[in-house]
């Protein structure tokens, strides 16, 4: 169990080392089939895909996270396992990640966890407390509608302008997760 191994090492709680294991259990599973991360060890899964969302954990406001374009499941799947009193809607409309996702979810046993097949751009609703984007760069005006005034956007990777609706938050997400809260319409 080298995920399990991996996940206790970072001091989170049981029943979020049974969500992340299960997730990344069957993520390396479905790797094998399906192009969902280059990483082959269950270190280096443990490491890129959940220990760099672990700082970002207390900047998502309770209620409702949409993680867009979420592809492998970070952070969506991290922030799902380690933060009940958040529902988490998961978009990706490509096939065989949405499948992928779906099984990931299913897997976790966590209530509260909604996959869609679809765009950012064609999501009716509900707006989401917190947004969460990895790896993606789109305008912020296209995310606006998805997020709550007073909000947060959470950008992970690479470093991202505020405009457009949205106000950085300088010094809150450190060095690879950008913040910004939405503070017009």
């Amino acid at each position: 169990m080298p995920h399990r191994t991996a996940l206790e090492r970072l001091g989170l709680d049981e029943l979020a080392v049974q969500r992340l294991t299960a997730y990344l259990d069957t993520l390396a599973l479905w790797s094998e089939r399906v192009n969902l991360t280059g990483l082959k060890t269950a270190e280096d899964r443990v490491r890129v895909l959940v220990a760099s969302v672990l700082p970002a954990l207390s900047l998502a406001r309770p209620g409702h996270l949409i993680d867009v374009g979420s592809g492998n499941g970070t952070p969506g799947l991290v922030f799902a396992a380690t933060r009940d009193e958040i529902d988490v809607t998961l978009l990706e409309p490509r096939l065989k990640r949405w499948t992928f996702l779906r099984e990931a979810a299913r897997a976790m046993r966590r209530p509260g966890i909604s996959v869609l097949r679809e765009r950012h751009d064609s999501y009716a609703g509900p707006r989401g407390s917190t947004v969460t984007l990895r790896a993606l760069h789109l305008p912020r005006k296209e995310l606006a509608p998805l997020v709550d005034l007073g909000g947060r956007l959470l950008v992970f990777g690479s470093r991202s302008e505020a405009g457009d609706g949205f106000v950085e938050q300088p010094g809150v997400g450190g060095p690879t997760c950008h913040v910004f809260r939405r503070c017009s319409t």
